[in-house]
């Protein structure tokens, strides 16, 4: 093994309170009469953007869901560099541990801005050689992996994360995943879990 790859939402951080925060803002700009909660995030969380609008605002026609999507995209980055979110315990001081035996990278089923706002306001960018996301390349979390892998010229990375999404990620790009089972999702089947962060460095 020669790198780690993490996910970003309920494998690092929780930013639901403040993603809500900014869907909210971003229903209000849209005068659209529904607030997003906690809940609902984390029942799609480690979907892309334009499909949990699909799944939480059914009913809204394509222009609208465009206009939507970019106003929470626009308010989550503004939003998130003020406020962050909730970083898990002991999330940096793994990160420094394992920066020195691994090299670190960050995909994630996000917009473009996203990840730059989880390092602008928590500090954390220098532990990362790299990040993808499909707000910046229009591609499924397997085929991003696939990509910084590539772009890194990495030859035995993992994939750590919390949803089945992950796990068919990693699946998709090749490689062993670990289950982050103190996040949002549910799987089944894992290479090996975690039951908290902390636990990551003893496991490799």
């Amino acid at each position: 093994m020669d790198s780690i790859i993490f996910d970003l939402d309920g494998t690092l951080w929780d930013s639901r309170d403040s993603v809500a925060n900014a869907w909210n803002k971003a229903a209000q700009q849209n005068n659209i009469d529904q607030k997003v909660t906690k809940q609902d995030l984390k029942r799609t969380m480690g979907l892309q953007m334009d499909e949990i609008i699909d799944r939480l605002f059914p009913s809204l026609t394509a222009e609208a869901h465009e206009s939507f999507m970019k106003d929470c995209n626009r308010f989550e980055k503004l939003v998130l560099e003020e406020k962050g979110g909730i970083l898990y315990d002991d999330v940096e001081v793994v990160l420094r541990d394992l920066a020195t035996k691994y090299k670190l990278y960050i995909v994630s089923n996000c917009q473009d801005g996203y990840i730059e706002a989880f390092y602008t306001y928590h500090k954390l960018d220098h532990y990362f050689l790299d990040f993808e996301n499909p707000g910046r390349t229009g591609l499924s979390k397997g085929e991003n992996i696939k990509l910084v892998m590539e772009r890194n010229e990495l030859s035995s990375p993992i994939y750590v994360g919390d949803t089945e999404g992950d796990r068919k990620a990693s699946v998709d790009a090749g490689i062993s995943f670990i289950f982050a089972s103190y996040g949002f999702g549910e799987v089944n089947h894992y290479d090996k879990k975690i039951e908290a962060f902390t636990e990551l460095r003893e496991l490799l």
